[in-house]
């Protein structure tokens, strides 16, 4: 299922992970700022829903690729 994954190189993963996942640095991060909205239950707005996801999914798959370990592609 995820053999697409495992054919992209870990630096090309662990550069978006860092700097979406971490973007704008100042004054929050924008990921640290969604997840305490979708925590506290205001998380309703479409562009928010829109920026978690944008900032997310790069983190979301740095932790599949390391939970899967470092495979050959087949």
């Amino acid at each position: 299922m995820f053999n697409w994954l495992d054919r992209i190189p870990m630096h090309m993963i662990v550069l978006p992970a860092l700097l979406l996942g971490l973007a704008p640095f100042v004054p929050e991060p924008h990921l640290w700022e969604k997840l305490k909205m979708l925590m506290a239950g205001t998380l309703h707005r479409p562009i928010d829903i829109f920026d978690l996801l944008l900032h997310g999914i790069p983190v979301i798959l740095l932790i599949i690729k390391v939970i899967r370990g470092e495979r050959e592609p087949e």
